[in-house]
């Protein structure tokens, strides 16, 4: 299931070749930091994640059978390795409350964010995504930024279909009351009422 040039590279590298490494560390490096600072919040803790996410990968190589993708097997490392440095750093850890969203409320918020130009949109997104608790973030994250599908995310967090399917619901409801709660105000200040 793996990619064929990924495949090559890592035999490669379990042959004896580990120079051949650095061209998987080139290809999934964003991909890799991206999670990490997703979940931690800290550019630091980001990049020393991202560090030890290829070095246990490095070592662990043999142990990659190809029954899935390179970059999923890679990504269950970065997850867990992150979510190990957010419970030693619990004291950074924020919690959101959150109130029962209803289909107009997120209408709203929709249409409010059709409103700002695509620029500003992403920030502002990003800012709001970065106030979801650390596993809710990472859930959206894998699934709409980066794609994956419901099979990798429960392969990458080892958590039941069921559950990744309540967590990302959850985790979505959250994130338009963040989006209303902090978007709206500032939209509105910036672009007067009509």
């Amino acid at each position: 299931m793996t990619n064929n040039n990924d495949q090559l590279y890592i035999t490669k590298v379990i042959n004896g070749d580990t120079n051949a490494f650095a061209y998987l560390v080139d290809k999934y490096k964003d991909m890799v930091y991206s999670l990490a600072y997703k979940m931690t919040k800290n550019r630091e803790e980001a990049e020393e994640i991202s560090q030890d996410t290829f070095i246990k990968a490095f070592k662990n190589l043999n142990k990659f059978k190809g029954d899935s993708k390179f970059s999923t097997w890679l990504y269950r490392i970065v997850y867990h390795a992150a979510l190990d440095s957010i419970k030693k750093n619990k004291n950074n850890n924020s919690t959101f409350e959150i109130n029962e969203v209803t289909y107009n409320q997120i209408k709203s918020v929709e249409d409010i964010l059709q409103g700002i130009e695509r620029k500003e949109r992403a920030k502002i997104m990003n800012e709001c995504l970065l106030k979801l608790p650390e596993e809710e973030r990472s859930i959206i994250w894998m699934f709409y930024y980066d794609e994956l599908s419901l099979k990798e995310i429960i392969e990458v967090t080892k958590i039941s279909e069921a559950n990744v399917k309540v967590k990302l619901h959850r985790a979505r409801k959250k994130l338009l009351t963040i989006v209303e709660k902090n978007v709206a105000p500032e939209f509105i200040n910036h672009y007067g009422r009509k």
